[in-house]
């Protein structure tokens, strides 16, 4: 299985070897500015050889699959909506999938809604920007008015 490793701001990467756990903190920053995913091999000193991918993002993301809602808006005004998976999610945006084919643009806000899949099924309800498009895949960002939320926060680390 290949692991996700992050790229810290001063461009170091921290390898943890999954037989022994040993680990080891390397200089990464001739990878940090490629724009493609990068995988290394890495050899551990107990004889264990292993692959893990360098993670460029600043926030970590959690892979899910939470069924919800959104509803779009262009200069304030609805100009539609529908239903949506949330297919990822960090503590400063999630990556939406939705089912039709809506038209969006970067820099539109969509208020999105869904429910964690958590002991309390929390509700989110977040207006968010958006920043990519690819197909049916819209990644977007939690408006700078969205308060911090405790649950998705704790939801995301456990």
């Amino acid at each position: 299985m290949t692991e996700k490793v992050y790229i810290t701001s001063k461009q170091m990467a921290t390898f943890i070897c999954p037989k022994c756990q040993k680990s080891k903190t390397v200089n990464v920053s001739k990878y940090a500015s490629l724009d493609k995913i990068v995988k290394v091999k890495v050899s551990c000193p107990c004889g264990y050889g292993y692959t893990s991918i360098l993670e460029k993002r600043k926030k970590y993301r959690k892979a899910t699959d939470l069924p919800g809602s959104f509803v779009h808006f262009v200069n304030g005004r609805q100009v539609g909506g529908g239903l949506m998976k949330v297919k990822d999610l960090s503590t400063s945006g999630l990556k939406i999938h939705i089912n039709t084919q809506h038209q969006c643009t970067v820099g539109d806000v969509i208020l999105v809604e869904f429910s964690l899949d958590d002991s309390h099924r929390t509700l989110i309800k977040k207006k968010v920007i958006v920043r990519n498009i690819v197909g049916q895949n819209i990644g977007t960002e939690f408006a700078p008015t969205e308060p911090i939320d405790k649950a998705l926060g704790f939801y995301l680390f456990s």
